[in-house]
């Protein structure tokens, strides 16, 4: 596999790291974005042996963090090492940032402008990619995995009333024992852009190829959010992973190197549907 990196300018200013994983034999003109969700990463648990496995199948592979996702270039282990940035994420700032991927990806400054773009969007990253796409004409096919029906179900209404009240909500890691600050900015920006920021009414409006992928076991993101998410758009696809939990068994790290049974299914199924 070749694997280029590249940094370009994300919201406020602030940085975008970016690498792309392509076919050995060279690029096919098929590029395939990959969006992160919430307290996630390009670099988290098996989305680098993602990558390949698209790249053998003749795809680039875009994955990127954005902006605010509150891990630097010097994180270790995965560690949030800017939750100052992550603090102030806000869902307007991610699309910003996925404009600037994709104008970025489509440009031909850095590399050979792709013939198509596919985007694949995880958990929150897919409610992110389910509003870019109803706006966006430069891509061609949407995948989501895991992802998010309604922005405003990611918190209880006590956790909203506590979070107005104290002006910052405190999310725990499991993974990395470290409470994540979110300030109120990002429920400003939801009531500021509610119409934009409805992920159903976006659903309705995607005239793009869709697969909606769920694990029937995931307990993060109810599989009701992606019957959800397909009850908007006839014209989307629908697969349940049987026994796929949130993240199709991965987990960081992942240090096999082969991918868990249930994301390679994930996996499978998107790129016979983005060949198809």
């Amino acid at each position: 596999m070749n694997v280029t990196s590249y940094t370009i300018e994300g919201a406020e200013g602030r940085s975008i790291p970016i690498d792309i994983t392509s076919p050995e034999t060279g690029s096919k003109g098929l590029l395939v974005i990959f969006v992160h969700g919430f307290k996630g990463f390009k670099d988290w648990g098996t989305h680098s042996l993602t990558a390949e496995y698209f790249a053998e199948r003749g795809f680039d592979f875009l994955k990127f963090n954005f902006s605010h996702a509150g891990i630097s270039a010097n994180s270790t282990n995965g560690m949030f090492d800017d939750l100052n940035a992550f603090s102030l994420n806000t869902f307007s700032k991610e699309l910003f940032d996925l404009d600037q991927v994709i104008t970025f990806a489509s440009s031909g400054r850095s590399f050979p402008s792709p013939d198509h773009i596919f985007i694949i969007g995880h958990s929150l990253g897919g409610a992110i990619s389910v509003i870019q796409t109803a706006e966006d004409k430069r891509i061609d096919k949407l995948v989501t995995w895991a992802s998010v029906s309604n922005l405003r179900n990611l918190w209880s209404n006590e956790q909203e009333e506590a979070w107005r009240k104290n002006g910052t909500l405190y999310i725990h890691n499991t993974r990395t024992n470290q409470q994540m600050p979110l300030s109120i900015e990002i429920l400003e920006d939801l009531n500021h852009h509610s119409e934009r920021l409805d992920v159903l009414n976006a659903a309705r409006s995607v005239e793009k190829p869709w697969l909606i992928v769920h694990g029937d076991a995931d307990t993060s993101i109810a599989p009701e959010q992606a019957h959800e998410l397909n009850r908007q758009q006839e014209l989307a696809r629908i697969l349940l992973i049987e026994g796929g939990d949130h993240v199709f068994g991965g987990r960081h790290p992942w240090t096999e190197k082969a991918l868990p049974e249930k994301l390679k299914e994930a996996c499978d199924a998107t790129v016979d549907f983005l060949k198809g």
